[in-house]
């Protein structure tokens, strides 16, 4: 219900003059004086409900009397009728009633403001965005009251669903699949769309020229987007900073990603394999075979890599903190996809008591990096190390068991380079078909299939002018997938596109391929990632051939990350 304030009074003169007035009246003869009465009605409405206040007042002689002939409220039909006469000076009424008018004024003020705010944020500033924006050519769908009851994120969360309820065909053309409600924007609104998440208008562009221009922006005017804060739970870290504090954490953390100090991990990286691939061989039956969840497993390996490089400890030793890890991730999904109103994370509800619960271990400290800071960083390095590279080798089982002719080349490469030892990391260096095959794997399913970033200021960029307040979304997987740069088989598993490295593997050489982000911010962990990924497959590839089990169902999803969504059964051959 809007409020509707008004303020009616019915002052034939201001009190200033009133007061001049009855001044001049005292200096009169008795004669001349007269009696002078005005009537004061006061009217507020609120909705259908209206109260009205009727004040009389009297001058004579040299005193000043009021009255408050009714006070009614029409809408309970109420009236009351208050009768008082008191005796004072002129101006101390006078002033009395002017303090009460000006009450009335200012809380009428107030009232007026918020008015205006809400109805500035809910309807005025929308639409003027997208006028500014569909001015430019820019199609979409149109904003709406009905967008604050979820809109089109309802909708986008909705079709995701139906699309993610039934498999797809053994094959690599996932985008459609993966991310339907963007599929259908641009199938409908071309390369450049518009939708809204509640009053927030939103881009979505898949022009990958646009993409490498908004990642490679140094201007500050294109920042991480606004979210509900829930997801802040999950982690904050580097990720989530900007400016001046991005850039002093980003410089602090970088010597550890530095390739020298990688190669000192590389004990570490081929421990965590000799003890997965132990765990492997003591699955394997009498008939020399076993079939074994990878994405299960390749979480564990992954978890067990970052807790000892990180932390010098071990998978088992951090499985709590994975756990509670992956309970925020369903929990922070909940909240990205909910209607977020401000002050609703503080209401004592069972998921927000759970989520403060895992969250409350933080303490302050009085050092350049806070233990909260610590904290933060810990949790971003256990998550991205342990999701990143998990899926990824994942995804990489379940194609090299779809194409057994290229995991018979890596096989063979491996054998070659490494023979039966441990690899190292000049060996790993050599495994040229190795690093093809995983660079087609990132290009098909990257992890993250789409990055976000929001204006704070309005900014020109690729012959598009975009006003400050509009999220952007860069759906990586869209660009991965476009037939456009990486030729008509952009569906088909080729590793032969990588032979001759990054820069090369597009029809035009443009570099369309983003797994792990663009310009400043990208992602520093991806020489970590990718070292763990060729040690891992490399020693697979030594012991084992594999192949996809009957029971394994096509069927994608993204939870923060691209995940089969009902496991990667995978059957194991020991060689």
């Amino acid at each position: 219900m809007f409020l509707l304030l008004s303020l009616k009074t019915s002052l034939e003169k201001s009190s200033s003059e009133t007061a001049e007035l009855l001044d001049l009246e005292e200096q009169l003869p008795w004669s001349r004086r007269r009696r002078r009465s005005r009537i004061t009605k006061i009217e507020i409405r609120i909705g259908d409900l209206v109260l009205e206040v009727k004040v009389l007042t009297q001058t004579s002689e040299t005193t000043f009397s009021y009255s408050f002939l009714a006070l009614v409220c029409r809408r309970q039909r109420l009236q009351a009728t208050l009768q008082s006469t008191n005796l004072i000076s002129l101006k101390r009424n006078m002033e009395n009633c002017t303090l009460i008018t000006t009450l009335l004024i200012s809380s009428a003020s107030l009232v007026l403001y918020g008015l205006m705010r809400v109805v500035y944020v809910v309807w005025w500033r929308p639409k003027s965005l997208e006028k500014e924006l569909r001015q430019q050519g820019i199609q979409g769908t149109s904003f709406n009251l009905l967008q604050f009851h979820g809109g089109d994120m309802r909708k986008m969360v909705k079709v995701s669903k139906e699309t993610w309820s039934k498999p797809m065909s053994l094959n690599h053309h996932i985008a459609p699949y993966v991310l339907p409600s963007f599929h259908q924007m641009v199938q409908k609104y071309g390369k450049v769309s518009l939708s809204w998440i509640q009053s927030r208008p939103r881009l979505l562009l898949t022009d990958p020229e646009l993409c490498r221009l908004i990642l490679s922006d140094k201007s500050g005017h294109f920042i991480k987007p606004p979210v509900n804060p829930l997801v802040d739970l999950l982690q904050k870290g580097v990720s989530t900073l900007e400016g001046e504090k991005w850039a002093k954490r980003r410089k602090l953390i970088t010597p550890a990603f530095h390739l020298e100090n990688l190669k000192g991990m590389a004990p570490a990286f081929s421990s965590c394999c000799v003890d997965l691939i132990n765990r492997w061989k003591n699955s394997i039956t009498s008939s020399g075979t076993c079939e074994i969840d990878v994405a299960l497993e390749f979480q564990k390996l992954a978890g067990d890599v970052i807790a000892r490089t990180a932390f010098g400890s071990c998978f088992e030793e951090g499985k709590m903190i994975f756990e509670l890890q992956n309970e925020q991730l369903v929990l922070v999904i909940e909240a990205f996809q909910s209607i977020y109103f401000p002050g609703l994370r503080f209401i004592p509800t069972k998921k927000n008591r759970r989520r403060y619960n895992i969250d409350k271990c933080k303490e302050q400290s009085g050092n350049d990096l806070t233990i909260e800071d610590i904290i933060e960083e810990c949790k971003l390095f256990y998550f991205a190390g342990k999701e990143t590279t998990a899926n990824w080798l994942t995804w990489t089982m379940i194609v090299l068991s779809m194409h057994t002719n290229w995991q018979e080349k890596a096989r063979e490469e491996v054998l070659r380079t490494c023979g039966n030892k441990v690899p190292d990391v000049e060996n790993l260096n050599n495994l040229k078909i190795v690093s093809m095959i995983l660079n087609e794997v990132l290009r098909l399913y990257p992890p993250v299939t789409a990055q976000q970033r929001h204006t704070i200021k309005k900014t020109n960029i690729g012959g598009m002018s975009i006003p400050s307040g509009v999220d952007i979304w860069l759906p990586t997987l869209f660009f991965h997938h476009d037939p456009e740069y990486w030729g008509d088989d952009a569906g088909e598993f080729k590793p032969e596109r990588f032979a001759e490295g990054v820069s090369k593997a597009t029809k035009d050489q443009q570099n369309v391929f983003y797994p792990f982000g663009w310009g400043p911010r990208f992602c520093l962990g991806q020489n970590f990632a990718m070292i763990e990924a060729k040690m891992a497959l490399a020693m697979i590839l030594q012991t084992f051939s594999f192949e996809l089990s009957p029971s394994y169902t096509h069927s994608l999803f993204t939870l923060a990350t691209l995940q089969p969504q009902h496991g990667a059964p995978i059957i194991l051959h020991q060689l």
